[in-house]
């Protein structure tokens, strides 16, 4: 070693540069440095990185340290004015061009980006591929392109998009440009088919840990699901923001009303919402101090606020992208959060018919069935959830996490041989032709008239498993159903019937051990809250001050609090106690521009706590 600096760590020290003067922060995080390398050295870049990563820094840095401008394709108006206000606020030009604008709002902001003041554009896939916006960046130099949310582009992706597809076209535009395509969650398949898309020439793929350790993991099986969820809220996240989905609108606007009765601060989001209460529900959401929001999946995508204490599903997600995407908007600032998830019988009956009804391809059935089983085996495994996940993902992990349900509180199996065979004997006593609900009418010696008229109520099965409860008979039913042992015959009117594998259990050769039902917050009750961290170092009343503060600054400028600083930054500001404008940059997420803007005023307000009485 001869001692002498190669030009790479000239430009590494620059980029470490643009990360603390813009940015505020110290160092690169995981990955970021070498995707970073691997954009400004003109080479196509996959980056797979988890929620609250730090996914947005991968392009923006190369953007500032480059000539010319950055095109960002994000799919939501919400996730571009969010991210535009931040970079503002970090003193980098930036801009967006979507149709929330107006007619002279996108004339100015074109003028803005034909003078080269402009260093990052975000705008929509649709917008992108428009005549008038083809012609105008035809007239600037494109540095990069940057597609945020990538998994959109993939038909294996959890939120296919159409628009996404014709992206690729972007590389005969600007064939100068270097791409990189950017998403929390792809399995295998679909990180090759969003390179294959986006005909990616032989892209560094860097594929970061999808570990969320402070996210609780917690499921449940559904009894009362209101009661369950306000049990959950009152005993881990009084006080707190949350996220709670639900599959449909209808339950969207019964879950946030029943909420609203009981005292909580609760909203819908739904695409059925009209677009200025879509539009003020997301405001709410952005910059009230605690807020619930009750949402179908038309919510969240690119949600960077940082403080979302919990996740909660009422519903089973489709797949573990569409969880591991969800949940992962709880606990962006690394504080300990929870997702918490209920489900049932009847979620798994409603999405496998989703899947058999749609009108796409026997392949795309074929890998939806796929995910969905993986899904529903999270929910059924007695194993670590942190391990599940991890390992679907191919990312090797410890067996235990000592952080989630089930390794806090582990199941107990039983043997389950005996209820399964009476299940399966009912199916076929009557002949294989009814759902689970009149099943378990048979089952439990219902006087329905309906079995009387069937004459159901003389088969030897009549009446087997009265002792037993609907829940236990439905949880049993369930992981029949997960296990392989029955099947949905008639999606219309979801019959329930035998597989071939239903034979060894019927006559014993089989012995089944299944998991036995058990209420999670029931048996923790000592863990009555996820356990936080004093991140303020014993200046509460600080930390609240400083709160009040950027508050007042945030409606002052119509921006979402964390725009101005993160709890991380003010709880940091607790810490350091900066006495002066150069101590103040010492605190996280303070750049040049902020020290500038704020600097004075929360030096003002930190000064009383410092000086010693």
């Amino acid at each position: 070693m001869n001692g002498k600096k190669t030009s790479s760590d000239h430009r590494d020290v620059q980029l470490h540069a643009l990360l603390k003067d813009c940015f505020g922060y110290s160092a690169f995080r995981g990955e970021q440095l070498k995707i970073i390398r691997s954009i400004l050295d003109g080479k196509d870049t996959l980056a797979i990185m988890p929620t609250g990563g730090g996914k947005s820094l991968c392009y923006q840095i190369p953007a500032l340290a480059s000539e010319g401008v950055a095109l960002v394709i994000s799919p939501l108006i919400s996730l571009m004015q969010d991210q535009v206000a931040s970079l503002k606020e970090s003193g980098v030009e930036s801009c967006f061009l979507n149709s929330s604008l107006t007619g002279a709002e996108k004339y100015q902001t074109k003028q803005a980006i034909l003078s080269g003041r402009i260093k990052i554009v975000y705008v929509s896939p649709e917008g992108i591929l428009s005549p008038g916006l083809n012609d105008l960046f035809e007239q600037v130099k494109v540095s990069l392109i940057a597609i945020d949310e990538a998994h959109c582009v993939s038909q294996w992706g959890h939120e296919f998009r159409k628009d996404y597809t014709r992206l690729h076209e972007l590389r005969d535009r600007f064939p100068l440009a270097a791409v990189i395509a950017l998403t929390a969650t792809a399995d295998q398949k679909t990180r090759a088919d969003i390179a294959k898309q986006l005909k990616l020439k032989d892209p560094e793929v860097f594929i970061s840990s999808f570990d969320r350790p402070n996210i609780q993991y917690l499921v449940l099986d559904r009894k009362d699901e209101l009661e369950q969820l306000e049990e959950f809220i009152e005993e881990k996240h009084p006080g707190d923001t949350g996220i709670v989905y639900c599959l449909s609108r209808k339950k969207v606007e019964r879950v946030a009303e029943a909420l609203s009765k009981k005292g909580y601060p609760a909203i819908p989001y739904h695409a059925g919402l009209s677009q200025e209460e879509r539009s003020r529900n997301q405001k709410r959401f952005s910059s009230d101090d605690r807020i619930i929001v009750v949402a179908t999946i038309a919510f969240g995508m690119g949600i960077d606020r940082p403080d979302v204490r919990f996740v909660a599903h009422l519903d089973l997600p489709k797949s573990i992208e569409s969880y591991s995407q969800e949940t992962g908007r709880a606990g962006r600032d690394g504080k300990p959060s929870s997702a918490w998830m209920i489900y049932g019988l009847q979620d798994v009956v409603k999405l496998s018919q989703m899947i058999e009804t749609t009108e796409a391809d026997e392949n795309y059935k074929k890998v939806a069935r796929h995910k969905l089983d993986a899904m529903l085996g999270l929910c059924e495994s007695g194993g670590c959830r942190r391990n599940y996940l991890l390992n679907y993902f191919g990312e090797a992990s410890p067996e235990r996490c000592d952080f989630c349900d089930t390794c806090q509180s582990p199941p107990v199996l039983w043997d389950a041989t005996i209820d399964a065979q009476k299940i399966l004997s009912t199916v076929f006593r009557t002949e294989q032709i009814y759902g689970a609900g009149y099943l378990i009418d048979v089952l439990r010696g219902s006087e329905s008239a309906r079995i009387k008229e069937r004459r159901h109520d003389q088969l030897s099965v009549y009446g087997i498993g009265k002792e037993k409860t609907k829940e236990h008979w439905n949880h049993v039913l369930r992981q029949l159903l997960h296990s392989g042992f029955l099947q949905i015959r008639d999606w219309e009117y979801r019959n329930l019937a035998l597989t071939a594998k239903a034979h060894d259990v019927m006559t014993g050769k089989t012995k089944l051990q299944f998991r036995k039902q058990e209420s999670v917050l029931a048996e923790s009750k000592k863990e009555k809250r996820v356990k936080t961290i004093d991140q303020n170092h014993g200046k509460p009343e600080l930390f609240q001050t400083l709160k009040e503060l950027r508050l007042k600054l945030a409606r002052e400028q119509s921006v979402p609090p964390y725009v101005i600083f993160s709890d991380k930054s003010l709880h940091d500001m607790c810490s350091v106690l900066p006495r002066n404008l150069t101590e103040f940059l010492m605190v996280n997420g303070v750049g040049e521009s902020k020290r500038e803007k704020y600097g004075n005023l929360f030096l003002s307000a930190i000064k009383p706590f410092a000086t010693p009485s």
